[in-house]
């Protein structure tokens, strides 16, 4: 994904909420609660991760090799807001998946050499040894799960997005978007989902409806505020974000839930560890003090697992 494209996008929303009522959660910069004097439509900057300390126990769990290098390759995949996206200098990625994977990086004693990827890239480059692990919001499936290992630390899942203007209210049915354009992300679950169900407009005698995918969240959204698409099937919590923060769009509803988790290479034996470091967070606040900057309280899990089936 090009960072002029991501710097667009950035743009795009933060001049759209200068207009809206609804915004992100206020910025703090103290580790704890919100600043009731931050501007409008900013993007939370509160620290939650510099104060996180490295727990020996789970620590213990890392192999030999890895305590001893000290480090890890990491691959982030940069969209939007919540999950990840650049700050305003263009090329520093922030946001919750930025700040789960430092935290618990912190827990672990670990320091992160984090390469931006595209999100399509980052699951076949995990096999090949590229990365040891990677974030991206991915959503644990079962077809995933045959090639990849998952540690868990939200809950997220697939939902929609329309124009203020459009008569869709709610899609409970995936051929309730029979005859209309669907943009969602190239490579994603959202794009499996609407190919799998697409021939059944056909079932039922009616037009099929036309996914159209793209690598940059950026054109998702353009091409639903230009009218060249009708509706953006995507994350739960990036969605809400999203909607928040541009004027004529609306959020629909909630369509599949879906567990999310760090991406590592099938087999691998860092899953124990960082499955204990995100269980240490839960326990000492830093997870919630996560979840509450990016306002997405909501997606906070019971326990961390490694590679839970599907949710159905």
């Amino acid at each position: 994904m090009s960072r002029s494209r991501h710097t667009a996008l950035f743009t795009l929303i933060t001049v759209a909420a200068l207009t809206l009522t609804a915004c992100a959660e206020p910025t703090d910069t103290s580790g704890g609660g919100s600043d009731k004097g931050a501007s409008k439509g900013k993007t939370p900057t509160t620290d939650v991760v510099s104060k996180v300390r490295k727990d020996e126990a789970a620590a213990k769990l890392l192999p030999a090799g890895v305590r001893e290098a000290g480090t890890l390759r990491i691959a982030s995949s940069v969209g939007t807001p919540p999950g990840a996206f650049y700050e305003e200098d263009g090329s520093t990625p922030a946001g919750a998946d930025i700040d789960f994977a430092d935290a618990a990086a912190r827990v672990l004693g670990l320091e992160l050499k984090r390469e931006v990827a595209s999100f399509e890239a980052i699951l076949p480059a995990l096999g090949s040894g590229k990365y040891d692990l990677g974030t991206g919001n991915f959503g644990v499936t079962d077809e995933r799960r045959r090639t990849i290992d998952f540690v868990t630390y939200i809950n997220d899942g697939q939902g929609f997005a329309v124009r203020e203007d459009s008569e869709l209210k709610k899609v409970t049915d995936l051929t309730q978007l029979c005859g209309l354009d669907v943009a969602t992300g190239a490579g994603t679950t959202f794009e499996v989902t609407l190919q799998e169900n697409l021939p059944r407009c056909a079932e039922a005698g009616r037009k099929p409806y036309n996914v159209k995918t793209y690598a940059d969240q950026a054109a998702v959204w353009i091409s639903l505020q230009q009218n060249r698409t009708d509706v953006v099937m995507s994350t739960i919590n990036g969605l809400r974000y999203a909607v928040s923060q541009q004027e004529g769009l609306r959020f629909l509803n909630e369509f599949k839930r879906l567990d999310v988790g760090f991406a590592f290479k099938k087999g691998t034996p860092l899953a124990p560890a960082f499955q204990a470091a995100v269980n240490r967070l839960k326990e000492d606040g830093t997870y919630d003090r996560i979840l509450k900057k990016w306002g997405t309280s909501e997606s906070a899990i019971e326990t961390s697992e490694i590679s839970p089936p599907e949710l159905k």
